[in-house]
């Protein structure tokens, strides 16, 4: 009784997998949502981030931060934040495989987890000081924090002094002991 029960189980799984290939690859949406498609899409726009014209306008604030003019479009924006996350995805991979590791010492493996700690709270940060800088009128904003230092891209149509150290100032009012806060504006398009 119990074979005959796993059988048509096997039987049934067998059966649903091959419906599922057939609707697979007979579907008309296949050209256009397939992960070959997705993939070319994302090194299409990494590759329109790295060949983009640079034609950038610079100019210094009253507080010594170095503001950078470039056009910018929604597509880079993306493409660097999933650039971003990419990046410390497979950073955060690594450090979970050092935790995973029994073969380590525990020194080892609590630093690894409080690496990951920090990257968490960091990617926190990151959309916090985002949604801020929004809700003071800009349409986008993409946050970069790297230990001491925050490299804001600011999707705007003036480059403004007094707008890049108002974005300083509440920057370094939500976070403690920064050294550089840098703020580019890139107009849109």
């Amino acid at each position: 009784m119990l074979l005959k029960k796993q059988t048509v189980w096997l039987l049934t799984m067998l059966s649903l997998v091959v419906v599922l290939s057939v609707y697979y690859i007979t579907s008309p949406e296949q050209n256009g949502n397939s992960m070959a498609g997705i993939e070319q899409k994302s090194a299409n726009q990494k590759t329109a981030v790295k060949g983009k014209d640079n034609k950038a306008a610079t100019s210094q604030t009253d507080a010594g931060a170095k503001i950078t003019s470039e056009p910018a479009s929604d597509e880079v924006f993306e493409a660097l934040r999933m650039d971003l996350d990419d990046q410390r995805s497979k950073r955060k991979e690594e450090l979970e495989n050092i935790v995973a590791s029994t073969d380590l010492p525990t020194e080892k493996r609590n630093q690894a987890y409080d690496e990951m700690k920090k990257l968490d709270e960091t990617a926190i940060k990151e959309d916090l000081l985002e949604s801020l800088i929004k809700a003071m009128n800009y349409e986008d904003a993409l946050v970069q924090v790297d230990g001491g230092q925050v490299r804001i891209t600011v999707k705007a149509d003036k480059l403004s002094p007094s707008a890049a150290n108002d974005i300083i100032q509440m920057v370094k009012q939500e976070i403690n002991g920064l050294q550089h806060v840098a703020v580019k504006f890139q107009p849109k398009k």
